[in-house]
């Protein structure tokens, strides 16, 4: 099997890239390294990067990326990383891409990072979000154009009446596309000119996709 590396999974909401992510971490074996997670788990763990975050957030600041560089170099030194791993809101912006880029060029056998981004047709997302609905019972997901209920409206298992979130309208999902783009374009035209960005399908059967992700990756790798 050819060793991964660092991977950077990109995607619009909807796309699918957390099970994506969680399909690639089974296939090669590798961690999935998410900073939100990073986040968490340091404040929660009470560490000097967490205290020094908390305090950050409480006076409602956005947490700097110099202090999300130092989370992630941490995470990147446990042994588990050795083989590669899956970055999920890592990179975010070019900055950040430059670091990683720098930190990963300092390390003789660290390979480079590949930008992986999922791609569906605007207007299936569009259905795959507006037409989520969920059960405040048991949290099955259901979709009202691909996966309904037996009973419009209610939940098959408990019977209770299903729910939408309030930004999984077509309102709030255009403004979170724009967001996206805006914020992944810098990064996707680097990664681009480096000649180490891939864009793979995201429709179809979600080990088919994991395929062609692996597919992709192994191609560049050789």
């Amino acid at each position: 099997m050819i060793v991964p590396g660092p991977i950077l999974l990109l995607g619009a909401p909807g796309v699918g890239k957390g099970t994506q992510a969680k399909e690639l971490v089974q296939h090669w074996g590798i961690p999935q390294i998410s900073t939100g997670d990073l986040l968490r788990a340091n404040v929660a763990q009470g560490t000097p990067l967490g205290k020094t975050a908390k305090e950050i957030m409480h006076r409602g600041e956005l947490v700097p990326d110099s202090l999300v560089n130092e989370m992630v170099a941490v995470r990147l030194q446990q042994p588990d990383t050795v083989k590669g791993y899956i970055l999920d809101g890592f990179p975010r912006t070019l900055a950040q891409a430059h670091w990683l880029d720098g930190r990963l060029a300092m390390q003789t056998e660290a390979l480079p990072l590949v930008a992986v981004s999922i791609q569906v047709d605007y207007n299936q997302l569009l259905r795959r979000i507006t037409g989520r609905r969920n059960c405040p019972v048991c949290q099955t997901i259901y979709n009202v154009y691909s996966k309904p209920p037996q009973r419009a409206g209610f939940c098959d298992v408990e019977g209770a009446a299903l729910t939408q979130r309030s930004d999984d309208t077509e309102k709030a999902f255009a403004e979170r596309m724009r967001a996206y783009a805006a914020q992944t374009a810098p990064v996707i035209e680097h990664y681009r000119e480096l000649g180490r960005f891939i864009e793979v399908p995201g429709d179809g059967q979600i080990a088919a996709i994991a395929a062609g992700i692996v597919a992709a990756v192994e191609r560049l790798r050789k």
